[in-house]
């Protein structure tokens, strides 16, 4: 015993591994008294466990107020965008169509600024803003995209569609496909903001995956015109 004196840990073992000791010394739970970390106060074992509960219920009850909290706004946002896209759907010309779904993500999603680039079109949408030549770089860029980017402007040759540029700080780039992830990019979408937390590196990119997909898919009637003119 002298060699191998008992240790705290040997006591806490011990008291985890016999759950009747307290029955069998009753007496010793409103002996033991502790310090209240609340009141500096010294209260019985008994206090510090309800004080403990407390504390464990007030976390979880927080914890319960944020997943409300985040699938109201979740709920709202599904909204938003469902009723966006009832909005596209709408949208008798197609030519109109990129200036409005630009148009709408800086207005629906609070969006700074945005930017929309196209390629592989029907010669009927050719000198169009949104047409307007792309370099080789953007293209490959795009195509080897396979979540959509965010992060800090460090000078990326998108950025220099929008209107301002030179307030750009953090951006998010969304490639543009025809259908799914295999399909060939034809369009490069671009987030932009003042705010280097806006689209921060470490964000989620689900929700401008899903938004990117919708952009696409409204865009497809473009796409369309062109390979109707190839085959005719």
């Amino acid at each position: 015993m002298l060699n191998n004196p008992i240790t705290e840990d040997d006591i806490a073992q011990y008291l985890s591994n016999t759950p009747d000791f307290f029955e069998r010394h009753a007496q010793l739970l409103g002996a033991v008294q502790l310090t209240s970390p609340h009141s500096h106060r010294a209260v019985s074992l008994q206090e510090r466990q309800a004080e403990l509960l407390r504390e464990k219920i007030k976390l979880l009850e927080q914890r319960l107020m944020e997943l409300l909290r985040h699938g109201n706004d979740n709920v709202l946002l599904s909204d938003r965008i469902l009723r966006w896209a009832c909005a596209l759907l709408q949208v008798g010309d197609a030519q109109q169509l990129p200036a409005r779904i630009a148009a709408d993500l800086a207005h629906e999603f609070a969006v700074p600024q945005v930017a929309l680039r196209l390629w592989g079109l029907a010669p009927e949408y050719a000198g169009l803003p949104f047409a307007q030549d792309v370099s080789a770089e953007v293209v490959e860029f795009a195509a080897a995209l396979t979540e959509p980017f965010c992060g800090l402007n460090t000078g990326f040759e998108a950025v220099q569609w929008l209107v301002d540029p030179q307030s750009v700080t953090s951006l998010a780039l969304v490639a543009l496909r025809g259908g799914d992830a295999v399909q060939p990019v034809f369009g490069l979408l671009v987030l932009a903001s003042p705010d280097a937390q806006r689209f921060a590196s470490g964000m989620g990119t689900e929700f401008l995956t899903r938004l990117g997909e919708l952009v696409a898919a409204a865009l497809q009637r473009l796409r369309a015109s062109a390979a109707d003119a190839g085959s005719a």
